[in-house]
Parts: structure tokens; C-alpha cells; sequence
């Protein structure tokens, strides 16, 4: 319950993705009540057809709202299959159940979105340079070694149509790739992988000839200038600043205490 509340209020700014609200008072550590919901279930592509439902426009509204989820709030509903997911007469996407969630830390969304922007502008270089900066990959390791292994996983990838590309299947053979590169495993990255495997199956069911890349192009390029660009700069300057005006209040008694 805890946590539809949560994505509730960080997706509020998004329309086309509802969360029931929950009803507190009937509410207890083993029941669990929302508000009823009045939609067809996604998994049900008849029932879509025939409500008059825009199923590309769905397949788009379900992977940019995880993306969202996942970049921007670094709070993601990680079970997003078909049986968890409604369509209400406003063409809308109601979710439920919320017992799988995934967080992302901010140097982790910060890390998978460079990694993201690196692929899509087959940067290799940069891709393998968030590795390094972030600390996944050990110094002991090439650059440059570690950027070719990456081209080999995604140039394949790029060569393949719209409809066979897949950002799951990249991120899977880029984690079996950095394996080899003694890279820890990333338990919140692996969870966020599984979590897209069933998104993009989801997004390809309703639109055949769906192109993941270009539907997730303008989340991941949006945070990326929100997160990455000169405002962001700025505000980081700004938050270091105050730490160290915090800092300066305290300096008596961190040097006593030294």
C-alpha cells in the first residue's frame, strides 16, 4: 500500500498513468484495499479493439512510464505484465498490484542513463567511461579494451530492424560483458533488466512494429539535460555550497572532535 502511494504522488504529473488510491481505513498488514477501477486488461487485445483503444499509442504509454518511473523518480513498479495492467474508457493505463518495486540511487540512474545515451549515440568510448567513473569496472582494466568489447555488443544490436531491437536484450548481454570486465553484480539493475524484458514484450504484443529506441529517446535524453546539462551544473554548485555552509556551522566541534 505503502509503496502504490508512492508511485502515485511521483507519477501524478503524468495523466496517462494512474495508481489506485488506497483506502487506508480498510486497510491492514494482510488486506490490502484501492479504489475500484473500471478498464479492460490490457492482456485482453480483443476487448482493446473493440473499446475503440489505440494499442501503439498504449505500448508507448506503458514503456515511457517506466522509464520515467525508473529514471526520473528512481522508484519503478516491477511487475508491469499485462495481467497487472487496465485501460480505462479515456484510453488511460491503471496499474495494480505493487508488491515488486525497484529503486535506483541517483549515481545509479545517472550511471544507466550515460550508458543509455552512449548507445543510442554509439558512443563507445563515453559507454565505457561510465563503467570506469562509476567504478564498476576495476583501473586494472583497458578503456579502450573495455569500449571494443562494448561495440561488439551494440553494433549487432543497431543492425537489427525497429521491430527486433531490443534495450532488454542490450542491457543483458552488456551485463554478461562486464562479468568478464569483474564488474559486481548489480542487484537493482538486474531487477530493472527483468523489469524491461516484460515491458518491451508488453509494448511488442500490442505494437508489432514497435521501435523501442525512439520511444525511449526523449525520456532519456530529457533527463539527461535536466540531470546533465548547465541548470543541472548549476544546482549541483549550489547544493555543494550549502554543504559547506553546513559544514562551516559545525567546524568547532569536527575539529574538537578530531
Amino acid at each position: 500500500g505503502a509503496a502504490a502511494c508512492e508511485l502515485a504522488e511521483n507519477m501524478r504529473d503524468q495523466p496517462a498513468f494512474l495508481v489506485p488510491a488506497i483506502d487506508w481505513t480498510r486497510t491492514s498488514a494482510h488486506v490490502l484495499t484501492t479504489e475500484w477501477i473500471d478498464g479492460v486488461p490490457l492482456r485482453d487485445a480483443a476487448k482493446l479493439e473493440a473499446a475503440g483503444h489505440d494499442p501503439k499509442a498504449l505500448a508507448v504509454i506503458v514503456l515511457q512510464s517506466f522509464l520515467t518511473q525508473a529514471l526520473r523518480d528512481g522508484f519503478f513498479h516491477a511487475d508491469l505484465h499485462p495481467g497487472n495492467l487496465f485501460v480505462d474508457n479515456e484510453g488511460r493505463i491503471h496499474a495494480v498490484d505493487f508488491g515488486i518495486m525497484g529503486r535506483l540511487s541517483q549515481p545509479m540512474r545517472r550511471f544507466l542513463a550515460e550508458t543509455l545515451g552512449g548507445f543510442l549515440a554509439r558512443d563507445y568510448i563515453r559507454v565505457a567511461q561510465v563503467h570506469f567513473d562509476a567504478g564498476f569496472v576495476p583501473a586494472i582494466h583497458n578503456v579502450e579494451t573495455f569500449a571494443q568489447a562494448l561495440r561488439a555488443v551494440g553494433e549487432p544490436i543497431f543492425g537489427l530492424s525497429a521491430q527486433e531491437m531490443s534495450m532488454a536484450r542490450l542491457l543483458e548481454q552488456l551485463f554478461e560483458t562486464t562479468r568478464r570486465f569483474d564488474m559486481q553484480l548489480q542487484p537493482q539493475l538486474i531487477l530493472l533488466q527483468k523489469t524491461m524484458v516484460v515491458v518491451e514484450g508488453v509494448a511488442r504484443t500490442l505494437d508489432p512494429e514497435f521501435d523501442i529506441w525512439e520511444a525511449s529517446r526523449p525520456i532519456i535524453e530529457e533527463w539527461m539535460v535536466a540531470n546533465l546539462g548547465p541548470e543541472a551544473r548549476l544546482r549541483e554548485a549550489a547544493q555543494g555550497l550549502n554543504s559547506l555552509g553546513r559544514l562551516a556551522q559545525h567546524l568547532p566541534q569536527v575539529l574538537h572532535d578530531t
